[in-house]
């Protein structure tokens, strides 16, 4: 049994594909301050950041993650709609306006990181056909021994840290650093990992319905 070599390897080239594959999100770390009270945000403002340079992705995100907020009973508000770009960057100014407006926590959302990540499955010659006869002979070897490409699975891997603050504790209540292998579109990407942070935080103890 040989490997692929020499022009095979050229073919390997050739037919390199990504394959497609649903998005999945897991956490690396996730934190939870052991003296935080359970958040109780149902009818509550809360705020959506999602930090970037990028006005439109900005502007996309904070709208995913506000659909999520209020379809868990509170109040999303993008921050796009309060704060200016300028204000986003600026606590003097952004954390009186957003006390006056009642907002009762915030969730921020921050890329820390991108890579892709490569898999190569390999094909291999399993040994000379017997071509002397028909039936008895080649056909049987030849489906057998059909030769397949080399594949090249290529995995787009995203990492977002999601902080969590209750502005009425004034504290950082919940952390956490995920990683999302091929994520869709923002809209979907975001909305699954809202799910996946809510999923966690009500196993933490600190989410509740009323």
């Amino acid at each position: 049994m040989k490997p692929l070599r020499g022009i095979a390897a050229a073919v390997l080239a050739a037919f390199a594909v990504t394959t497609l594959s649903c998005s999945s999100t897991t956490f690396q770390s996730t934190w939870r301050d052991p003296q935080a009270q359970p958040l109780q945000l149902a009818g509550s403002k809360v705020l959506a950041v999602f930090m970037t340079r990028n006005e439109n992705l900005r502007r996309r995100a904070e709208d995913a993650m506000a659909r999520e907020i209020t379809a868990r009973g509170a109040q999303g508000v993008p921050s796009y709609t309060v704060l200016a770009a300028e204000e986003t960057k600026d606590p003097d100014t952004s954390r009186p306006k957003l006390e006056r407006m009642g907002f009762a926590g915030v969730v921020t959302m921050r890329i820390a990181g991108r890579e892709t990540q490569y898999t190569v499955t390999p094909t291999y010659w399993y040994g000379r056909p017997y071509y002397g006869t028909f039936w008895g002979g080649y056909w049987g070897w030849g489906w057998h021994s059909v030769w397949e490409p080399a594949y090249l699975q290529a995995d787009k891997i995203v990492s977002v840290e999601t902080l969590v603050y209750s502005l009425r504790q004034n504290r950082l209540v919940w952390s956490g650093m995920s990683e999302t292998v091929d994520p869709a579109q923002i809209e979907t990407f975001i909305g699954d990992l809202a799910k996946a942070v809510t999923k966690k935080m009500e196993k933490d103890g600190l989410l509740r319905e009323t």
